[in-house]
């Protein structure tokens, strides 16, 4: 099972979302920005490095939220998500076809990858919960 990191970036009362670009895999599927988990790597300093790489932006880390499984045509992957704040670079993606940052309760109109669905469920129904203003 593939280990992979994303990020739930909050700014304000937006969070961002990221455009998969043509050349990477399930292209024009939207996404929390992350990437894999190499070998030897902590989830946390993954998602640093993944967001640096592909955006160039950076992110203090609140909360881990709990992981979901998701079996993809190329295999079954592991997404670990974290609910962090947006601490400077306004993102510039590489790899990306676009980025936008977004209400909450507007997420799930958004084409998103499968496993990213059910991470934005998760994170709509926490918010929900905690009285958050999203």
């Amino acid at each position: 099972m593939i280990q992979v990191v994303c990020a739930i970036i909050e700014r304000g009362d937006r969070v961002l979302a990221a455009c998969r670009g043509p050349e990477m895999r399930h292209p024009w599927k939207w996404e929390f920005p992350g990437g894999k988990v190499n070998e030897g790597e902590s989830k946390e300093d993954a998602l640093h490095r993944e967001l640096m790489e592909e955006l160039m932006t950076r992110a203090e880390i609140l909360e881990a939220l709990p992981p979901v499984e998701h079996e993809y045509e190329e295999g079954k992957i592991q997404l670990w998500p974290f609910r962090c704040v947006w601490t400077g670079g306004e993102p510039l993606p590489s790899e990306h076809a676009e980025t936008v940052w977004i209400e909450p309760g507007d997420m799930l109109a958004l084409d998103f990858a499968a496993a990213d669905v059910k991470v934005a469920e998760q994170y709509l129904r926490s918010h929900h919960r905690s009285g958050s203003a999203f």
